[in-house]
């Protein structure tokens, strides 16, 4: 009913007299449902949308790298969450987020209810970005991962991956 008083509005008045509460909230995000077709690293996927391939960067977060202390766990572990299954990716913005090498920026859920991204962190397999990212969540469940020295958390002195990097 609403709907339908909604598109009475619109035909007969237009957009600019419906008042804000009647309007649908605007889209802040690309939606995508996906199948993943390869795992770079702990914190990079191959997906396909279709029968186009598009490689998504997994947002929040920061993997060992593959020649790192843990690197090729975090790479494993990822694997095991999402290779070969059909996901839901979400990045922010109409078209999406992406980073300077043309990565889709993105959380990636599993069967709708397991993110991807979270598993990393609270298994301790990823770093909390926290220059790309001001999540409590994410620090929270890094933090947490550190208290109970779960994976690359266990060494005694974990270097994270961007100083690795350098």
């Amino acid at each position: 009913m609403k709907n339908s008083i909604l598109l009475f509005l619109c035909i007969f008045f237009g957009n600019s007299i419906i008042p804000a509460s009647f309007l649908p909230p605007p889209i802040n995000q690309l939606i995508l449902k996906v199948k993943v077709i390869g795992v770079k690293d702990g914190d990079t996927v191959e997906v396909l949308y279709y029968q186009l391939p598009i490689v998504i960067r997994l947002e929040h977060i920061d993997a060992p790298e593959k020649k790192q202390a843990f690197g090729t766990v975090s790479k494993q572990k990822l694997s095991d969450l999402c290779f070969g299954k059909n996901v839901t990716i979400i990045s922010k913005g109409k078209k999406g987020n992406y980073d300077g090498r043309g990565r889709m920026i993105a959380e990636i859920y599993v069967d709708d209810k397991i993110c991807a991204n979270k598993e990393m962190v609270k298994s301790g397999l990823a770093w909390h970005y926290k220059k790309y990212s001001k999540s409590e969540e994410y620090a929270q469940l890094e933090n947490a991962a550190r208290k109970n020295r779960v994976g690359m958390w266990s060494d005694k002195l974990p270097v994270a991956p961007w100083d690795f990097r350098k």
